[in-house]
């Protein structure tokens, strides 16, 4: 499984905020003391400069108090914009290819489809319901990590998917020849065909692989209520809803909403010829 953030950001804010309430409550008392009994009992005969210091160094604050104190409110700020704002997330594989490119870093609408608390996802405000064409984050059924693909069909809705043809609700989805590309797979470089899809009113892009595609055990689906289909713009290279089925809402992350930055892997320098919002 791989690092969950929030939960490192959560901890931390827990532990600098407690660190800095034990100080507040118990041991500040001790530093109090410490100096009053100075004051009242050690000053006789010393300069202003002297008992100046000494007053400094008996207020001092243990240095992991004093590193809690300046962190917790830096990070607790950082945790509110990951938590109920926007969260940043890298693509790590080509399954939305040609919309989202491997190495993208996306901006991801977190209060989007309601406000949830870190960590343990609960919702605890109402905003909106995903749509049908809009990118989602969430995390899928079988396995605990960030998966990023395209709202096919909503609670209720009937997704056939067969012969590259997608059909909601029995009505097919049209494509448009785009052009004919050149697509590289794991097996070295295929022909493949650009098309231009619309969904819920939201036009994109899509890309086959010619003469290959995924065979899964199932053509047609019934979404659950309280339940999303999901798909990749690449269709014949995305491991999605047609293979461990549909997303339960309370596993959605947030929105996908822009590419603020592109990084190729390697040493390669980032650019920002790619920034975009997210059709």
């Amino acid at each position: 499984m791989d690092i969950d953030f929030s939960e490192v950001l959560v901890s931390l804010v827990a532990f600098c905020g407690l660190l800095w309430l034990l100080d507040s409550l118990l041991v500040k008392k001790t530093r109090v003391a410490a100096v009053a009994q100075y004051k009242s009992t050690q000053t006789k005969g010393k300069s202003e400069e002297e008992v100046a210091g000494a007053i400094a160094e008996l207020s001092r604050e243990p240095w992991l108090i004093e590193y809690a104190k300046s962190f917790f409110p830096v990070l607790l700020i950082v945790l509110m914009l990951r938590s109920f704002l926007v969260e940043p997330f890298q693509i790590p594989t080509g399954s939305m290819i040609p919309t989202l490119l491997v190495g993208d870093f996306i901006l991801v609408n977190k209060f989007a489809y309601g406000i949830r608390l870190p960590v343990i996802g609960t919702k605890i405000i109402d905003v909106d319901d995903p749509k049908r064409g809009e990118v989602m984050v969430f995390i899928p059924p079988h396995e605990d990590k960030y998966y990023i693909k395209r709202v096919i069909g909503l609670p209720g809705d009937t997704i056939r998917y067969e012969d590259k043809k997608l059909f909601i609700n029995g009505e097919i989805v049209n494509q448009e020849f785009v052009e004919n590309i050149s697509i590289d797979t794991n097996i070295g470089e295929l022909a493949g065909t650009l098309y231009s899809e619309v969904i819920g009113g939201v036009e994109h892009p899509t890309q086959h692989i010619d003469g290959v595609g995924r065979r899964p055990r199932r053509t047609t689906w019934v979404v659950p209520n309280g339940h999303y289909f999901m798909m990749g713009d690449n269709r014949d290279n995305s491991l999605d809803s047609r293979e461990w089925g549909t997303v339960p809402e309370k596993d959605i992350v947030g929105k996908a909403i822009a590419v603020w930055m592109h990084k190729e892997p390697g040493l390669k320098a980032p650019t920002f010829s790619r920034n975009k919002l997210i059709n």
